[in-house]
């Protein structure tokens, strides 16, 4: 029996696939070991989304090979996907494999393996497709998850947005849509096992469903056009949320990131109605300021994405917002970024993810003037990051006083009192005491919060009742 260690950077579709790459190869006879540990074969699953996932991706196939020189270091995913000149003159690396290929994992590694035993070959191979030419959704299904409460279910994957920045429409390929029957038959058998939380993920997961109009280009979100009002009419990620909802067992439903253009009043009115959808959203946005998202290519105004979260906020009480936002984007000017900075204390999110921008070779922003030095893309990113600081403590504490439900998750010893933290709806963080050691995960706890147990998690009064 081989033994293989697995390491996962990258997004949550990444960790979806990750996790069904160990259970196919578990199930296929192969012992699951930890990364840190020797090894026969190490395989991580890469991320290329920024200059620092490549270097991370590289930095973990190095350290595989240090591990265990004589191991077989298989390179998997979006930096294999984008960087195969990289791959080629890294003689770490002895089998890539690129995206649309993972679910083929155990029959590509056990082919390399033979022939490796056989002599035949060069001792280095790989399995990377043109991921801009296939209409295919690569079907995986995961029968069971690290996490014990919550599960994230992939339904999506590719984009066809082009933002000026981002290299992952040429790492992931057009948009694709997993079947909603596969979807439905996954998560039935998730909540079979107890599972009560899941959250739907896509790289685009606004345009889940709408490649089975039959038109596998360009953007489907954009103006009023046949195509999306079609698209709108038949609501494919409204109906496989409502249906999702009628599944016994699932107590919640949260979605991935969205585009902003999709949320209409009819949207969020249904999202509403479904019951179990929280009311935690998180609506990319990268700037406050409009000259720059045009530069970003991004598919509308400040001022626009503002109307979204005020209808979100007028179907969901205090919902939580939380969104990106990059810095020091090419050629954005001092006022430029106040535009944002005021922006985004105008719009008040619970959690903000500030990124600094980064270059990606390839892409339209990489070729623009107006690079900014790495310096004032620190010192913006720091005003900001301490806007979110305080923007986030002011919303946990804005539900002092207010009656909430958590699913706890996981044990944890905070200043001498033993408690079960969870989420709320909104994923705010609560620890419940755990006084006399009733409690246990997965259980749905309600309780009116009362203060802070640390900057980051309130405390919860659970009468246990």
């Amino acid at each position: 029996m081989k033994s293989v260690a697995l390491h996962n950077l990258g997004c949550k579709v990444n960790a979806y696939e990750f996790e069904v790459m160990q259970q196919n190869l578990q199930e296929s006879g192969f012992k699951i070991v930890p990364f840190d540990s020797e090894a026969d074969i190490y395989i991580v699953n890469t991320c290329t989304v920024t200059n620092i996932a490549d270097r991370k991706s590289r930095q973990m196939l190095h350290r595989a090979k240090h591990l265990n020189p004589d191991a077989v270091v298989v390179a998997v995913g979006c930096y294999v996907q984008t960087g195969a000149g990289k791959i080629e003159d890294d003689s770490c690396i002895d089998l890539a494999i690129g995206n649309n290929r993972k679910k083929e994992i155990v029959d590509i590694l056990n082919a390399f393996l033979k022939e490796r035993e056989e002599g035949k070959g060069t001792g280095r191979a790989g399995d990377i497709i043109d991921i801009s030419k296939t209409t295919e959704y690569e079907e995986m299904k995961l029968e069971r998850t690290a996490e014990h409460t919550r599960a994230y279910i992939k339904v999506q994957d590719g984009c066809n947005q082009f933002c000026s920045y981002c290299i992952i429409p040429f790492a992931r390929g057009r948009v694709r849509s997993r079947r909603k029957e596969d979807v439905l038959e996954e998560v039935r058998g998730l909540a079979k096992k107890g599972y009560r939380e899941v959250v739907l993920t896509g790289i685009h997961l606004s345009s889940y469903g709408m490649d089975f109009l039959g038109e596998t280009k360009g953007d489907y979100l954009k103006g009023t056009g046949d195509l999306r009002q079609e698209a709108m009419d038949r609501g494919f990620l409204l109906s496989l949320i409502e249906a999702i909802a009628g599944i016994d067992g699932i107590a919640r439903i949260r979605l991935g990131s969205l585009e902003p253009r999709i949320i209409t009043e009819a949207f969020a009115q249904r999202l509403a109605a479904a019951g179990k959808v929280c009311p935690h959203f998180h609506l990319s946005l990268q700037s406050g300021c409009d000259e720059t998202l045009k530069r970003m290519n991004r598919h509308y105004t400040a001022g626009e994405y503002y109307e979204k979260v005020k209808i979100l906020r007028r179907f969901f009480e205090n919902p939580a917002i939380t969104t990106d936002v990059i810095v020091g984007f090419p050629q954005e000017t001092e006022e430029e970024f106040e535009q944002t900075r005021a922006f985004l204390e105008k719009v008040r999110f619970f959690e903000m993810h500030v990124f600094k921008y980064s270059r990606r070779k390839g892409t339209v922003a990489d070729r623009m003037p107006g690079q900014l030095t790495d310096a004032v893309k620190t010192g913006r990113s720091a005003v900001l990051l301490s806007m979110e600081a305080r923007q986030s403590k002011e919303y946990r504490a804005s539900y002092i006083g207010k009656e909430v439900e958590i699913l706890t998750e996981e044990k944890k010893e905070i200043g001498g009192k033993t408690f079960w933290i969870g989420h709320t709806p909104a994923y705010v963080k609560a620890a419940v005491e755990d006084a006399d050691g009733k409690l246990a995960p997965n259980m749905l706890c309600k309780g009116r919060v009362t203060g802070f147990v640390t900057d980051e998690i309130v405390s919860l009064n659970f009468s246990g009742k």
